[in-house]
């Protein structure tokens, strides 16, 4: 059986997509991008059933882990995070104030091992693979199963968008070239972005009009 996506949740401020997803026979799972709403995660995991093995977050804007510290004081699960995102850690409170007009942030989630590009986690019989896509965040990624039947894309494509590129360590040059050369090259499949509705690869290869087919960054 493949991997299933147990519960997907639209959490915080932002409506930031969190997914449980999870090995139906060992019921082990990954909670990916807790971006707040603790509580309604942790009630997740319990009613499933799951046992979590990792807390994941595809970037480290604040929408993507605000809850993350919390899940994995609960769980006991580590966090994972890419090398490429730990200074933007610290971009934490002044983001918080700058978006939510918050003045008292929480401390950042302590990262408990960090990712590179290739490296591979394990949940249960089955895998998630990462992949480096820069653009959105220095160290944004995304996850594909092992038999690239799911693909989670963070913020770095949307259904018909993109993310920002705009904010601390963004490029735009880099996004473009990340979803071009890293994520159309894997074929069709189901696309479940950080927010915002599900799409597929070849929708977005064929009609996205910031990187499909015929848009101004088009190269063929």
């Amino acid at each position: 059986m493949a991997l299933k996506i147990y519960e997907h949740m639209v959490v915080g401020d932002l409506d930031c997509n969190c997914y449980l997803i999870g090995d139906p026979v060992s019921k082990q799972a990954v909670v990916l991008d807790p971006g707040d709403d603790g509580g309604r995660i942790e009630r997740a995991i319990a009613g499933h059933g799951l046992e979590v093995v990792a807390v994941v977050a595809t970037h480290a804007h604040f929408d993507h882990i605000l809850a993350a510290e919390a899940i994995r004081a609960v769980t006991g699960a580590p966090f994972y995070l890419h090398q490429g995102d730990m200074d933007l850690l610290q971009w934490l409170p002044a983001s918080l104030e700058m978006f939510l007009g918050v003045t008292q942030a929480p401390p950042p989630p302590e990262v408990d091992t960090k990712l590179s590009d290739g490296d591979v986690l394990k949940v249960g019989g089955h895998a998630l693979h990462v992949i480096h896509t820069p653009g959105h965040s220095p160290g944004s990624i995304c996850l594909v199963t092992a038999e690239q039947d799911l693909l989670f894309s963070g913020d770095t494509l949307f259904a018909m968008s993109v993310g920002r590129a705009d904010l601390p360590g963004g490029d735009q040059d880099a996004l473009v070239t990340s979803i071009r050369r890293r994520l159309f090259p894997l074929g069709d499949m189901p696309v479940h972005p950080g927010h915002g509705p599900a799409t597929t690869l070849d929708r977005e290869r064929v009609n996205n009009p910031f990187v499909g087919e015929g848009s101004r960054f088009w190269s063929g």
